[in-house]
């Protein structure tokens, strides 16, 4: 009952708020038909009246590769699957028990979007947004976005931007993304903020622009160790341990957290602008650019007093701290024809430093080093063009010296047979030395100290994609990737493991052969009237000769959902049922130590089916989300594990909304 009542109060509020952003209620599929508002008219602006009539289209959103997209109110199933604490469609992950906890790998990919290695921390590092994940605006009138969704427990995630312009040609976003989640099972709470404040400015005369970021980002996570007596109190059903707080874990005193800092400057000037007549599109326009990205970031792992979980430790208190800090800038020239199309060429350098702050001496005298540190210089190139009815881009990173990196190459081309299908073909190959916490690791637990700088060769990378995307035959993609030198963690002997000491014994390890894996991936929803069946299904396969690469055979997702307006069409409704598989392989394994997961082949896991049941509505620019998750967890066995040790989560409901409103 409590949750009706409050979903009830939330359509009440959206309507009484939303009543003075727009007047009309809008059709369904329409983002934000039209904005009508009357703006002091500027002596500039050679209009005939005394009204400016904004449209969805001056709601621009910016992303890194410079796309732009606009504001979308719309409700779809798309939104539904997006409508999480990543923000971003988790198809191809398995999420543990707490939300934002961590997240196992479902399927795998192997593009690099960058030439150097990073900290590392993988399965906790999610939620931090890289630089390329951040999104610049430009706006006619300050926008706000609130998106807001219940917790596990004690807690909520609220993601808060606002958006505004100064002017023409100067905006401005502030965006705070505020987490917390108490989660079932002791000792589990997540805590994340992610602030972000950007700007995005274009000159009168169109020659100068910029834009730049300031990032800071925290996660923080307690470290159970996972179950510490499965079958009796999780697999059996025992009802005296339904409630999860009763279920013992293997630690109660541990954590991890993430924190980074990042400074970001993109600038170009035009020395050559040249326009075609009565247009305003450029004929030949030659820019100089420079890019700035300086960002400090670390990761520790805290423990009151050590465990035999993890081995034997040097004290009795754990405090491992890893960290990065890296300086990048890059000069480039671009030269854009409208016939000969856009080229780009600069060079960069890049330093980094890594370190801890402590040595190591072993006790037959081994030294572990405390800090891995250089600079390193490249080149960067990128052409895009349009031959015919085919739309060229390629983009290359080289390094000229230094050990880290080695080359990114990528290249696509996409070819519009008609309105409704197209293709898109794309190649990647890159090579670079493998994270910084394979290379180095320094821990007060004696197991976890090595040093690999010397010894690790350069991961080496290829894929070859094809894409079939068709309104009437569904999005088909075939994928095709080779990997040399994969990099991994694994236990490092068959006693530890049959004797359950995998995370004491966890070691980065370098396959020596290649690994080759093939994606397959298909999307197409199927409409009847107001009801719809959208299907996702992905089947992957991998050559190795070593069992260092373990993916589920087959994913499948299909939700079968009724759309329609109600309430004479004050409403538009959506309701329905998802239905996602796997099928059961040797799942990865997690080491709170290190923020890793680590190749087991002792377990296999899955084969489970998860259901959810949702109903979501759309209110003007308001979009409210009901989510009963995983609601056959109490008759379908109590086998649902997202990696060995860790299941994922019972029965609950959560509910929650995304609201843009205009100034």
């Amino acid at each position: 009952m409590k949750y009706i009542i409050l979903v009830l109060l939330c359509f009440t509020t959206s309507i009484v708020l939303g009543q003075d952003v727009i007047g009309k209620p809008q059709k369904k599929g329409d983002s934000l038909s039209l904005v009508k508002k009357t703006k002091p008219i500027n002596p500039k602006d050679k209009l005939k009246n005394d009204s400016i009539t904004l449209t969805i289209e001056d709601y621009k959103i910016i992303s890194f590769e410079r796309d732009t997209t606009f504001l979308d109110t719309t409700l779809t199933i798309q939104k539904e699957y997006k409508y999480n604490y990543l923000r971003e469609d988790d198809f191809e992950l398995m999420s543990f028990s707490n939300i934002g906890q961590a997240y196992n790998e479902l399927g795998v990919d192997f593009e690099r979007v960058g030439s150097y290695p990073n900290l590392g921390a993988l399965a906790k590092d999610r939620k931090y947004l890289e630089k390329e994940q951040i999104n610049y605006y430009n706006v006619a009138t300050p926008m706000t976005e609130l998106f807001f969704k219940t917790t596990l427990e004690e807690g909520q995630l609220l993601d808060a931007n606002l958006t505004f312009n100064t002017s023409r040609r100067l905006n401005f976003s502030i965006g705070y993304i505020g987490f917390r989640s108490l989660g079932k099972y002791n000792d589990t709470q997540i805590e994340s903020g992610n602030f972000i404040t950007t700007t995005n400015y274009l000159s009168k005369n169109g020659r100068y622009s910029l834009r730049a970021h300031i990032a800071a980002q925290n996660i923080s996570s307690e470290e159970n160790g996972g179950l510490a007596e499965k079958e009796e109190q999780f697999e059996s059903g025992d009802e005296d341990f339904i409630n999860r707080p009763r279920v013992d874990v293997l630690l109660d005193d541990a954590e991890n957290k993430i924190l980074g800092k990042r400074y970001y400057l993109d600038h170009q000037y035009k020395l050559v602008r040249k326009q075609l007549d009565s247009t305003r599109f450029e004929k030949t326009a030659l820019s100089i650019g420079h890019s700035f990205d300086y960002e400090t970031k670390y990761y520790q792992f805290i423990e009151t007093s050590n465990d035999t979980l993890f081995g034997d430790a040097i004290l009795s208190a754990i405090d491992d701290k890893a960290i990065l800090k890296t300086f990048y800038n890059e000069v480039n020239i671009e030269f854009y024809n409208k016939t000969l199309g856009r080229l780009t060429g600069g060079v960069n350098i890049y330093n980094y430093d890594y370190y801890f702050n402590s040595r190591l001496i072993e006790a037959d005298g081994t030294v572990i080093p405390n800090r891995l540190n250089g600079t390193e210089f490249g080149l960067v190139g990128k052409y895009e063009k349009r031959i015919g009815g085919f739309d060229f881009n390629a983009d290359l990173k080289y390094n000229l010296s230094g050990e880290l990196a080695g080359n990114v190459f990528n290249a696509s081309a996409t070819y519009n047979i008609n309105d409704n299908n197209k293709v898109r073909f794309a190649l990647h190959n890159s090579s670079r030395l493998p994270n910084f916490n394979y290379l180095l690791y320094q821990s007060e637990y004696f197991n976890y100290n090595w040093d690999n700088s010397n010894v690790f060769e350069k991961e080496r990378a290829s894929s070859l994609k094809g894409e079939l995307l068709s309104k009437t035959w569904g999005h088909l993609m075939v994928k095709y990737s080779n990997l040399d030198n994969y990099t991994y963690f694994a236990p490092v002997s068959e006693e530890v493991i049959a004797d359950g000491l995998d995370n004491a014994f966890t070691k980065p390890l370098q396959e020596g052969n290649t690994v080759s894996h093939l994606k397959v991936k298909y999307q197409k929803e199927f409409k009847v009237g107001m009801f719809a069946l959208n299907n996702t299904v992905m089947y992957q396969n991998v050559t190795q000769d070593s069992q260092v690469l373990n993916v589920p055979q087959l994913v499948t997702r299909n939700t079968l959902y009724f759309s329609s307006d109600v309430f004479k069409k004050a409403m538009f409704l959506q309701t329905g049922v998802t239905f996602k598989y796997f099928t059961a392989y040797n799942m990865n394994g997690y080491n709170p130590v290190l923020g890793e997961f680590y190749v087991q082949n002792k377990e296999e896991l899955g084969g489970f089916p998860l259901l959810d049941f949702f109903i979501n509505a759309r209110i003007q620019q308001t979009r409210i989300y009901l989510k009963a998750e995983h609601f056959n967890a109490s008759f379908s066995g109590y086998d649902y594990y997202a990696a060995p040790n860790y299941p994922y989560r019972d029965f609950v409901i959560r509910f929650g909304l995304v609201w843009n409103f205009f100034s």
